[in-house]
């Protein structure tokens, strides 16, 4: 069951996210297409790290002003600000994981869902979709 709220394309927010954790430097940058996975509640997950609970928190917020800057909309839940080790923002048809190293490493995301297409994204240049 997919959950409501869904207003904008989930191409132009990848696009927002991307360029928002490539501005604040997130490193290790992963999106995984989970459209094909059956039963999956969102088209992407991206992943992405910051060296600090400070770098995580400063890349949430940035995805988060971007996504509002450009599309007006919030996330339908957010979740992990208060110890910034794995910061969740949740905008319906994309879920943005941010991950200090070690966290990153103890839950491997990418690892639970290897049936996803996986992109990883290098952050040197703004990240355009194509």
């Amino acid at each position: 069951m997919r959950k409501k709220g869904k207003t904008q394309n989930p191409v132009q927010l990848k696009d927002v996210v991307l360029n928002s954790i490539a501005d604040k430097k997130g490193k290790n940058v992963v999106c995984l297409n989970m459209k094909k996975i059956s039963g999956s509640l969102c088209d992407y997950f991206i992943i992405c790290e910051g060296d600090s609970s400070v770098q995580v928190g400063t890349i949430a917020k940035a995805v988060e002003k971007g996504i509002e800057d450009a599309t007006g909309e919030h996330a339908y839940h957010k979740e992990g600000y208060a110890n910034a080790e794995w910061i969740v923002l949740d905008y319906v048809d994309i879920v943005v994981h941010i991950f200090q190293p070690h966290a990153r490493g103890f839950y491997n995301l990418e690892s639970l869902w290897a049936d996803a297409e996986t992109e990883e994204i290098t952050t040197e240049r703004e990240y355009k979709h194509v």
